[in-house]
């Protein structure tokens, strides 16, 4: 049974930064492709991020590319998305999501956390 828990969200002033976490159950961080996705309300899921079963390779959306860093602790069965220089538009309940392959639709990720609220203030 795969389990995804997501931590770190909170409310933070633009400009800020926060480090979300994604704890994995075991193993499963070497065998599939992990990424974090967002949906801000009223809105579709959209894709951040995503690093493969390696760690050596990673994708974002364009838009966030400079400000989010996603990383992994295969060790510790964890995911991480460093972001920076928030954006009221970032505000979102963020998802962790493990996947067989490395794409970019919500719809191809078979393992899912329940997300957690980021908020970011003017």
């Amino acid at each position: 049974q795969v389990q995804l828990v997501e931590s770190g969200g909170g409310l933070v002033q633009a400009g800020g930064s926060l480090r979300l976490s994604c704890a994995a159950s075991g193993g499963i961080l070497n065998n599939y492709v992990m990424a974090w996705f967002r949906q801000a309300a009223g809105k579709d899921r959209e894709f951040v991020a995503l690093i493969n079963r390696s760690g050596g390779s990673t994708l974002y959306a364009d838009s966030l590319k400079g400000r989010f860093t996603i990383s992994k602790d295969s060790a510790k069965n964890m995911v991480y998305l460093q972001m920076n220089s928030l954006k009221p538009e970032d505000t979102a309940n963020y998802y962790c999501a493990a996947g067989a392959i490395a794409v970019v639709r919500p719809a191809s990720y078979d393992y899912w956390g329940r997300g957690t609220q980021v908020t970011v203030s003017s």
